[in-house]
């Protein structure tokens, strides 16, 4: 398992000034929750999951699975 940013720049820009803007809570979210704060639930309980591969809600992380 890998976790990297996205490759495309602006997206990490765009999302980072979004983190800083609501205090570490996921941008693209209307509610300010624990489970929301960067990395969210949502993607900690993907990456758990050994078939997921692909992005976090925002788009920020990218999971890629390990090679076999």
């Amino acid at each position: 398992m890998k976790i990297t940013l996205n490759p495309d720049a602006e997206v990490v820009r765009m999302v980072k000034e979004g983190l800083r803007r609501t205090g570490g809570y996921c941008p693209c979210r209307t509610e300010k929750k624990d489970e929301y704060k960067c990395m969210c639930r949502e993607f900690r309980e993907q990456i758990e999951d050994p078939d997921f591969e692909g992005y976090c809600h925002c788009m920020l992380y990218y999971k890629s699975q390990e090679e076999k």
